[in-house]
């Protein structure tokens, strides 16, 4: 059941991280690589003016990228506290030398709970793709 909440979650990130990165990283990016050859045109410019024009053009992209993961990380971390929460408090009802049926008992309570954080983060998906899109638009995170 826990590697079933676990390939669940696995998957709804894949599909968000993949629709983030075809509607704007992709672009973003052949942007940043257009700019970057228009740099490596100039031969009127020395070395390290090049370098810099190169760098500026790939500024837009590693904030986007560094972003995307940050909010991805933040993710993880909610989903993985409120994991551990039902951990916790399982380790606690269960008590010290509990007997096989109630191992049992307090494994599907731990699945129930743990199937409710996943369900809560993926309930959530939607509404953080929404404002992660919005940010990538503006070029900056609305705080």
């Amino acid at each position: 059941m826990v590697e079933q909440q676990r390939q669940r979650i696995e998957q709804e990130m894949t599909k968000m991280i993949n629709e983030l990165d075809v509607d704007y990283l992709r672009k973003m990016q052949a942007d940043m690589h257009r700019c970057a050859a228009v740099c490596c045109e100039n031969r009127e410019a020395s070395l390290e003016r090049v370098q810099r024009c190169v760098e500026n053009c790939s500024v837009k992209i590693n904030w986007a990228q560094s972003y995307v993961q940050r909010e991805l990380e933040q993710l993880q971390n909610k989903l993985q506290r409120c994991v551990t929460d039902c951990n916790d408090d399982v380790r606690v009802q269960m008590g010290p030398n509990p007997s096989e049926s109630e191992i049992e008992k307090f494994t599907a309570i731990f699945e129930k709970c743990a199937k409710k954080c996943v369900d809560k983060q993926i309930d959530f998906m939607p509404s953080l793709v929404k404002k992660i899109k919005a940010d990538l638009s503006r070029g900056q995170p609305n705080n």
